[in-house]
């Protein structure tokens, strides 16, 4: 057993609930709810290395300056530009048909605050790069990471949210809380 898999599984209690499997998913949006807590990054990076997946994340530029930059760098971040009137959606999307291998993690309520909304950045990346989403709950009150298989976004938008609403009810961020239960 790695490291990372011991702190994750014997130190801190927490289990796996799904399968990711890299050989059958090579290219993806992974989408982590909810997000309430600075806890959720190193969480993420835990089941990430017990999995043994390769999973990347974009986030704000200003999180790669000095002195952090080399670290998020090293962990498979990239930096994005958050600046308004670029099309992010088009330039990510454009990222998926240049490698062969990648998977992206997005935390789509876009804060670590409450919201009853989800950002949908995420939907229009997968559909404009062809590429499937995989929900990942982060359930700290369960200690617990539910994966759901792949969802191939359908173009029905009200639909597929009614999936991934569904499919993350009950899931309880390290800050209670903030939470997410979407408006329906």
């Amino acid at each position: 057993m790695g490291l990372a898999k011991f702190i994750y599984k014997k130190v801190l209690g927490w289990k796996v609930i799904g399968d990711f499997s890299q050989d059958t998913v090579k290219k993806c949006i992974v989408i982590a709810v909810p997000h309430t807590s600075w806890h959720d990054f190193y969480m993420g990076i835990l089941l990430r290395a017990t999995l043994g997946v390769k999973v990347g994340f974009v986030g704000k530029k200003e999180l790669f300056k000095w002195p952090f930059g080399f670290f998020f760098r090293l962990m498979g971040g990239a930096p994005i530009d958050r600046t308004s009137g670029q099309d992010k959606v088009k330039s990510i999307a454009q990222v998926f048909k240049t490698k062969e291998e990648f998977r992206l993690t997005l935390a789509p309520e876009g804060t670590r605050k409450k919201v009853n909304k989800l950002k949908t950045g995420f939907y229009f990346i997968a559909l404009e790069a062809k590429v499937p989403i995989i929900m990942v709950a982060f359930d700290f009150a369960k200690k617990e990471h539910r994966i759901s298989k792949p969802l191939y976004p359908s173009g029905d938008l009200k639909q597929d949210l009614a999936l991934i609403h569904e499919f993350f009810e009950g899931a309880i961020g390290k800050v209670p809380e903030y939470s997410f239960t979407p408006n329906t």
